[in-house]
């Protein structure tokens, strides 16, 4: 008999020719295996963008230019979602996201997202389009007194807001002057930085459910950086006016003769 490993094909495997073809079938395994698991992955990843987007960060898309310039039309904002859920209330100066408190958006006009756009929603990387929200600056919270007369600035207990920020060429409140107002208390007022181009507090005082007041039970969260375009990165910090001695409500209860001229002012506005 001649020896097999003679004959073509027989014999032995070469040493090279075992290792081969095992690392052959390993990658080939790896790589089913790696299959099998995406869609897990996918899973963990929406599951995870879910639950970023309802208790952490949501991303919305500025749809109007009433906060220009610390905001321009197309700006996508990061909003802080989690703080509210341990009791935080928004504080003046903050910008906020809040949903419309009583057809504020009337008239406005809405576009059809497209399958893209939906699905982003769904997992929070772009905005609902069937939420109404709005985002404003609060210039007052519950307690405060607030008011602006034609020709002056924006004060709140009294004291002088310094408003860098407002919209270049643009009055603190010249086109609709308002107070002396006192906030109720859960509410908060807001105004826009493109004064003469928001449909901010001033213009609902009339509203008979709301007289212009946010509740804050309607406010998403804190608007706390620009995230896209890159090119304007930023966060958005609070004014230094806002930190001023004696803004806070103290200021009231030191000057008790207006406070009751703003409490009379306030319930004749809601009775009205």
């Amino acid at each position: 008999m001649g020896d097999p490993t003679d004959a073509p094909g027989g014999g032995p495997p070469q040493p090279g020719e075992d290792r081969a073809g095992g690392e052959g079938k390993k990658a080939k395994s790896e790589q089913r295996s790696l299959w099998k698991q995406l869609p897990i992955l996918i899973a963990v990843a929406v599951v995870l963008a879910l639950l970023i987007k309802t208790f952490l960060l949501q991303a919305f898309s500025i749809p109007s230019g009433s906060m220009q310039n610390t905001l321009q039309l197309g700006d996508r904002v990061l909003v802080d979602k989690l703080t509210p859920w341990f009791g935080s209330e928004p504080e003046r100066g903050e910008v906020v996201v809040f949903h419309d408190p009583s057809n504020w958006l009337a008239g406005q006009p809405t576009s059809e997202p497209n399958v893209f756009q939906v699905v982003l929603s769904k997992i929070g990387l772009a905005p609902s389009a069937d939420e109404k929200d709005l985002i404003k600056r609060v210039i007052a919270i519950g307690g405060d007194t607030v008011e602006c007369r034609k020709g002056g600035p924006v004060k709140v207990n009294g004291k002088s807001l310094n408003e860098p920020y407002i919209y270049p060429g643009n009055t603190p409140c010249d086109d609709r002057p308002f107070g002396p107002l006192r906030v109720p208390e859960g509410t908060i007022w807001v105004l826009g930085d493109h004064r003469q181009d928001s449909a901010d507090s001033r213009w609902h005082m009339d509203d008979p459910k709301t007289h212009g007041f946010v509740p804050v039970d309607d406010v998403v969260g804190r608007a706390i950086a620009v995230a896209w375009p890159v090119t304007r990165w930023a966060t958005l910090p609070i004014p230094k006016t806002f930190e001023q001695p004696g803004i806070g409500n103290q200021a009231i209860a030191a000057d008790p003769t207006g406070a009751r001229a703003a409490a009379a002012a306030s319930a004749s506005m809601e009775t009205g």
